[in-house]
């Protein structure tokens, strides 16, 4: 019984560190861009289409930079935002990974977003950090 524990605890694991989100499949780095306010026009509409209380939203540090990958264009951006979580309350600021494709209309995807769980934003950090954007992780996010 106790080394079936063991086994599930051990698979568990595993299925956590195979879901990190990756900014890109090459580990490719970006060359840094400053953060426009067309820019950030962009990622704040972006973010906030995909938030319960988009007008709550406040953000934090935005470091962006762009590369090619595949002959396209793409600006990958790091950054915090802080919005209310699922229960109405103060969510804290919570990392976030997203690219932007300027010759496909700016569209915007996002790639991760860290949540009340401390190991989802550590792994949106680290992801970031990988691209070359490093974000520092706030108290909050630790």
């Amino acid at each position: 019984m106790r080394k079936t524990l063991q086994l599930l605890l051990a698979a568990s694991l595993c299925g956590c560190v195979a879901a990190a989100p990756q900014p890109d499949a090459s580990g490719q780095r970006v060359n840094p861009v400053p953060v426009s306010l067309a820019l950030e026009e962009i990622i704040t509409t972006g973010i906030r289409q995909r938030l319960q209380d988009p007008a709550a939203a406040k953000f934090g540090r935005m470091l962006a930079g762009e590369r090619t990958l595949n002959s396209r264009r793409e600006i990958v951006v790091c950054g915090y935002v802080n919005a209310k979580n699922s229960s109405g309350g103060d969510g804290g600021d919570e990392p976030f990974v997203a690219k932007i494709y300027p010759d496909a209309g700016s569209s915007f995807e996002l790639v991760a977003k860290g949540d009340d769980s401390p190991n989802a934003r550590l792994v949106v950090a680290e992801a970031c950090r990988t691209a070359g954007l490093p974000i520092e992780p706030t108290a909050r996010s630790i």
